[in-house]
This record gives structure tokens, sequence and C-alpha cells, in this order.
């Protein structure tokens, strides 16, 4: 067995504006993001912390670091997913996130999953 085929998380990220929570005349556009995580390797792994990096069309950046996600730190066996909505706010009504979960696998081997980058957008902004 490959080595890399043992650690193999796959993350899936839908994202939605909320127009009720966003506020553009002072600058606050809000928005959800629901991420859905799979364990495709053959270990079970567990999420230990996040790390992200929000950018928004100012170029201004912040980073976001913690424990779990939503509050928890879901074991993913193999085959299995684990779905959460979260969201974040910004300055501009577009924006970036970017990141990687903490893993440890189950025999003890510590690992990042790379969240790939993804953007939210208010509509019609983007064409």
């Amino acid at each position: 067995m490959a080595e890399g085929k043992k650690y193999l998380i796959s993350i899936n990220v839908k994202t939605a504006y909320l127009d009720e929570q966003s506020d553009p005349s002072a600058d606050r556009y809000v928005f959800a993001y629901t991420i859905t995580i799979a364990n495709n390797g053959t270990v079970a792994a567990q999420l230990i912390s996040r790390h992200w990096i929000i950018t928004d069309a100012n170029n201004v950046t912040q980073e976001v670091k913690g424990l779990g996600v939503v509050g928890e730190q879901p074991l993913l066996r193999p085959g299995e997913s684990f779905e959460y909505t979260s969201g974040t706010a910004m300055a501009t009504p577009v924006g970036t996130m970017q990141g990687s979960y903490q893993m440890v696998a189950e025999d003890g081997n510590k690992f990042d999953a790379e969240i790939p980058l993804f953007t939210l957008s208010m509509p019609r902004v983007l064409h």
C-alpha cells in the first residue's frame, strides 16, 4: 500500500452570501460556507485543529487558528465524512479563503489536510 493512500482527506466547499446579515453601507459582507470533509484513506483520522487564511478584495488578510470545527473534533473512519456550516464576515463583497485542517491518524501520524482556495462573492459582483 502506497504511503500516500493511507491519509487521504478530501474537502468539498459550498458558499453562500448572507444578505440578511450583511450591511454593504457599513462595509460588512457576511458569507456562510458548508464544508464536507471525507476520509478516502485507509486509516481513521481525527480533525484536531484548523488554520484559515481569509483575504478580502483589498488584500487584507486575517488568519484564524483554533481547535476543532464548530466545537467538534470529528473522528473520520475510512469512508466516513463530516459536514458543517460556519461563516465569516469581511469588508469587501469578494474575498477568498484557504487553509488546512491538522489531523491525527489512528496510528499516531500527524498530517495536514489542505483546504483549497475558494472564493466568497456577493451575487452580481463577479461576472
